[in-house]
């Protein structure tokens, strides 16, 4: 042991000597510095490795990370136009995170009550859970029962009642999440099970890695809660390499396959045009219209035994005549309009095609 005068001396002592090479001078002699290429060298050495935690593997990688932010951001938009015509109310959805963690991190940090659905995306292997936060679906099922969205600020487990509401929503948000992963691979995504928990769930090991997707949802222009997608890494591990953001911009870039676009038109099939039939039309003056009494007879510019028009979203499409179907008025097609600009005598002006 030295004492702080010795301590002192010591210290004292040490001087640089430059014209040495840069050595060391003590009273114990002269200690050779290592010049700069020799300390690069040992540096290089020292840096040769990275640290590994295999308590916590980092499996995915940041463009997975990047790439699963993109996937679920389109489904974002789609999923928010979806329950915003399914519940009437201004629905948005947002990424707040997209983490890698182990299971058991994951499950202790998720709340509880929690309505927490078991999903498998075929053909991938093994469940990935999708939990709504009690305060999402609360306010979910207030809406859906007429309310306002408000959600109860009492959290509990849910009712039969209350689950088979939700389990309508989760249906919908499944085929959504079924169209973007479209970008990437074809998925089929499947519910086999509901829990009020993901600590009665056990998908893999307590070690193992998983994706934690957390998104944000408003209802109304509430702030309502979180809903979490937990994607374990067995799941993805046979198509990891196919899980970068490059593949999935590329993928949107190129065209519609045959199959895709038969998709489109068969949901187009359902979409709700408005259709009108004009008997006739003619032009009168503002006068003459003010003037108008009960039993006058206003002039046509077409006669009674001409053909009818349909035009469909305010376009002319077809000739008709009028007739009755199951006791309903009803019209029979009888040709298409050929050149837009040449409907006359029904009042509708210029006509596009």
């Amino acid at each position: 042991m030295l004492s702080q005068e010795e301590i002192d001396k010591l210290l004292s002592s040490l001087s640089v000597d430059a014209e040495d090479g840069g050595g060391i001078s003590t009273s114990l002699g002269v200690l050779d510095m290592p010049d700069e290429s020799a300390m690069d060298s040992r540096l290089s050495d020292k840096l040769s490795y990275k640290l590994y935690n295999f308590r916590r593997p980092d499996k995915f990688s940041k463009d997975h990370l990047r790439a699963l932010q993109t996937i679920h951001e389109s489904f974002c938009r789609q999923i928010s136009l979806v329950l915003t015509t399914y519940l009437r109310a201004s629905v948005s959805l947002d990424v707040v995170s997209v983490d890698q963690l182990t299971y058991e991190e994951f499950v202790r940090s998720m709340p509880s009550p929690m309505t927490v659905s078991i999903l498998e995306m075929q053909p991938l292997p093994g469940q990935t859970l999708l939990g709504f936060g009690f305060e999402v679906t609360s306010a979910i099922i207030d809406r859906m029962l007429g309310g306002k969205g408000n959600p109860d600020g009492r959290p509990r487990e849910l009712t039969d009642i209350e689950q088979a509401l939700i389990k309508r929503v989760i249906e919908r948000t499944l085929s959504t999440l079924e169209e973007a992963w479209q970008s990437m691979m074809d998925v089929q995504v499947f519910m086999v099970g509901m829990e009020e928990s993901y600590n009665m769930i056990q998908v893999v090991t307590p070690g193992e890695i998983v994706a934690l997707v957390t998104f944000e949802i408003k209802i109304a222009n509430k702030d309502s809660g979180l809903i979490s997608l937990c994607i374990p890494y067995p799941v993805v591990e046979e198509v990891i390499d196919q899980l970068s953001a490059q593949r999935i911009f590329r993928g949107q870039q190129m065209e519609s396959s045959p199959a895709e676009q038969e998709r489109l038109l068969n949901k187009l099939h359902y979409a709700k045009v408005p259709v009108q039939v004009h008997l006739a039309g003619t032009q009168v003056r503002v006068s003459d219209l003010l003037a108008l009494r009960v039993g006058d007879v206003i002039r046509m510019d077409r006669r009674a035994e001409e053909p009818l028009l349909m035009s469909v979203n305010n376009k002319a499409k077809f000739y008709c005549r009028p007739g009755t179907f199951r006791n309903h008025l009803a019209v029979t097609i009888t040709d298409d309009v050929d050149i837009v600009e040449s409907v006359e005598g029904f009042g509708l002006g210029k006509q596009k095609s």
